[in-house]
Order: C-alpha cells, then structure tokens, then sequence
C-alpha cells in the first residue's frame, strides 16, 4: 500500500504537517523549529504525502561513512499500510546515494539497517548475516 504514497525530500512548506504528526505521535516531541532546521540544513529527511496531504517522515544525519535515523513518525490514520518502511528504505537510499553504506536506527546500539539494494532472494536489505537488521525493518512496518 505504501505505493499510493509520493516520498520526497521535505520542504520549509511541510514543517507544520510534520509537526502536527510528531505532537500526536510522540510525548516528547521535536519542536517545529527543530525540523525547519532540519530543512534548512539538508539533512536527509523525507516525508510522504498522500493528495498533497503529509502522511509521514523520516530524518536522518551522516557523519563519515555512519548515517543514522533520527525519527521517524506516520500519522494514525496512514499506520498499518508499510508507509514506516518505505520512509525507512527511502531514507536509507538516500544515505546510499550520498555515498553512506551503513544506517543506524537511532538510539539502538546495534540496530544496523540494510542497505539499499538488498540481499538476493531475501526481503530487501536482508543477509544470513543480518537476521536482526530484517527483524528492525519488521518492526516499522507497522508504520
């Protein structure tokens, strides 16, 4: 379902959607200064709208050859439908063609997600290797 969904990076235009969905989705939410600099800054971020309407986003940041998911939020009405994860690969793609090979979900040691791409003949991003990396893109897929 996630298809029915344009992901694109964000502009100044989607602060205040983007903060609506972080204010009912989180309890200690980014403030809508935080994702204008986000904007501003050209950190990886994405949103994903439906009918010109902001469903969800994604950020992220980079440092070296590391990148990291910093948030990641989908409004009520647009959970369940695989848009989670599409934020996740859209993101991680973006990393990819920034030169970043390896994404980090934030504040989880440990929680590497796939690359773009993916693994042969396994859910995208999925390696022998990396049997928790698919089980962390099961978890926002929900989203």
């Amino acid at each position: 379902m996630a298809g029915r969904y344009a992901i694109r990076p964000a502009s100044a235009a989607d602060v205040r959607d983007v903060s609506a969905i972080e204010l009912a989705v989180f309890s200690d939410p980014w403030s809508a200064h935080d994702f204008a600099e986000c904007v501003s800054s050209d950190v990886p971020f994405l949103v994903a709208e439906e009918h010109g309407t902001v469903a969800g986003y994604v950020v992220a940041h980079h440092a070296a050859d590391e990148g990291e998911i910093l948030n990641l939020g989908v409004a009520t009405a647009h959970r369940r439908q695989g848009l989670g994860r599409a934020l996740v690969e859209g993101v991680v793609a973006m990393l990819a063609g920034r030169g970043v090979p390896g994404v980090w979900r934030g504040g989880t040691p440990g929680a590497l997600l796939p690359p773009a791409g993916g693994g042969r003949g396994r859910s995208p991003g999925c390696h022998s290797s990396t049997r928790g990396v698919c089980k962390t893109l099961a978890q926002v897929a929900y989203l």
